[in-house]
């Protein structure tokens, strides 16, 4: 990496976030593609979408690379990965990003829009504990459109399963100590290498001081979450994709 952000190798960064979260999800590309598929089916091949905590904006490159016409909205409060995001997608005014921490009551004042066809998220709002993810929801209702859709991506725990919750937690472990072992990077490693680069060490920083090493939040089970987004005031919701850690759910308005 060069020391100007202007002369930063801001695609590099987006491409090795993304191998990094397919450690962990190698399954991630699939269930972008479901999340995408059902904004189309749902909401149209143009569709104004917020992408929220959005990182470096994996599902907004996936949005204008497959809906050309489509707009976007990133936002997060990661002042690391919305540098690589804005350096990504430099001069696309298809996409835009804010800066607001989702915790903050009055965070859907920065928006540029006052309602959107579909809000995206994937891998994010698990950082949140149950008291301000059903607040979040109920904010998220009023944001999406008559007839629009919010989906979430994320993990979601049943508590009653606990037997299969371990077979399956030692067996998606050992084939990511595999790749781990193939050369792999996990978490820990890929921002160490953000920390040690000349353009993203200050917000790397700033992003710990933030965060801390990782939020604690919940995963509850997507009957919870279902239920929540029900009772947030969206008239449909259920599940459109699972692997045996992970769900996607979707809430129609």
């Amino acid at each position: 990496m060069t020391e100007t952000a202007a002369g930063t190798d801001w695609r590099a960064w987006q491409e090795s976030w993304d191998r990094q979260q397919e450690w962990y999800m190698p399954d991630r590309e699939e269930r972008f593609r479901v999340m995408l598929d059902m904004v189309e089916a749902v909401v149209g091949p143009e569709p104004r979408v917020l992408d929220l905590a959005c990182g470096t904006g994996s599902i907004t490159d996936r949005l204008v690379r497959r809906f050309p016409a489509a707009t976007s909205t990133g936002v997060d409060l990661d002042p690391a990965l919305l540098a690589i995001a804005r350096g990504y997608f430099a001069g696309d005014e298809r996409v835009s990003f804010v800066t607001a921490d989702l915790a903050d009551p009055g965070w859907t004042r920065l928006l540029p829009y006052g309602s959107y066809d579909a809000v995206l998220t994937a891998t994010a709002l698990h950082w949140l504990p149950v008291g301000p993810l059903t607040t979040l929801y109920g904010q998220l209702a009023g944001l999406v459109r008559d007839g629009g859709v919010l989906m979430n991506a994320d993990h979601m725990t049943d508590l009653g399963t606990p037997r299969i919750n371990a077979a399956e937690r030692a067996h998606r472990h050992a084939a990511m100590d595999r790749a781990k072992a193939a050369g792999a990077l996990d978490w820990s490693d890929w921002w160490d290498l953000a920390a040690k680069d000349p353009v993203l060490a200050a917000p790397t920083a700033e992003r710990f001081a933030i965060y801390g090493e990782h939020a604690d939040g919940d995963t509850p089970s997507a009957e919870w979450h279902l239920r929540t987004l029900r009772e947030s005031g969206f008239t449909e919701a259920r599940p459109v994709w699972a692997s045996p850690s992970d769900t996607v759910v979707l809430a129609l308005k």
